[in-house]
């Protein structure tokens, strides 16, 4: 994998933030998600084992509970997270379902990935699932887990699952296009990093915090992620996910910064 493309992923990981799938109204972007599908879709076809780790319970369960602008509290966000991934779940079925692929849904906790027992009861079903050719859907199970228990963002849980599986690509769609040197809204100055071989300290200096509203994550955790993932063996790419296509764009510019091993350099 010496140029770095997510074509040639053979089990790829693939985490879709809130701010991309739900607009500022608490929506499902429905044309954009079509976008992304049709992306997955083809891998897919190529044999690629896929699993997507989705955000957005949270953002969109909150509109229906017209829990409006403001910070919620941990027992409203679990409620929001429950209204949230029925139509969460429901969206992903009917755009895969069009193209004829099974969908499964899958909830997990930061304990599911520290407890050997259920760790493997999680990497046996999904194993399953992906030998079936099924593409699991995963997200926090935000609904039961308390603030000891959270991931507090899909980054990490994402790397998690790249881990469980042995994938050996973990895609990370943003709200940004890659690691720069310092943060690009208010630097102009800053700098895109296209290829980070090593953790430095003076790499995990320019991570900042989420910018969204409804995103918990940010460069923090990103880095975060690409820390377990390199210690996986499996390569990350931080990349924008807000164009149309996002997947299939990562391999047609060079906006993007990849994350490798030793083993994949």
């Amino acid at each position: 994998m010496s140029t770095h493309l997510i074509a040639d992923a053979q089990c790829l990981v693939i985490k879709i933030g809130s701010a991309l799938l739900v607009d500022e109204r608490g929506a499902i972007r429905r044309e954009w998600l079509n976008s992304l599908i049709y992306d997955v879709v083809q891998g897919w076809r190529q044999n690629q084992r896929i699993i997507l780790v989705s955000s957005g319970a949270i953002a969109l369960g909150r509109r229906h509970l017209q829990f409006n602008h403001r910070a919620l509290q941990l027992e409203e966000k679990q409620a929001s997270a429950a209204v949230g991934q029925i139509q969460l779940a429901h969206a992903y079925q009917e755009c895969l379902a069009e193209h004829g692929i099974t969908v499964a849904q899958v909830l997990l906790t930061l304990g599911d990935s520290k407890n050997k027992r259920r760790f493997l009861n999680a990497k046996n079903t999904l194993e399953t699932l992906l030998t079936l050719r099924a593409i699991p859907v995963i997200n926090e199970n935000d609904t039961v887990a308390t603030a000891e228990i959270r991931f507090g963002d899909n980054d990490r849980l994402a790397a998690r699952v790249a881990q469980m599986v042995n994938a050996d690509t973990l895609v990370l769609l943003s709200d940004i296009d890659g690691l720069y040197t310092a943060n690009p809204q208010i630097d102009s100055a800053a700098q895109l990093i296209p290829v980070v071989k090593k953790l430095t300290p003076e790499i995990l200096a320019m991570a900042g915090d989420s910018a969204t509203e409804f995103g918990s994550g940010g460069m923090i955790t990103k880095l975060a992620a690409a820390k377990i993932a390199l210690a996986s063996g499996c390569r990350m790419v931080i990349a924008a996910g807000r164009p149309m296509h996002p997947l299939a764009r990562i391999d047609q510019t060079e906006h993007k910064t990849w994350f490798i091993t030793e083993a994949s350099s």
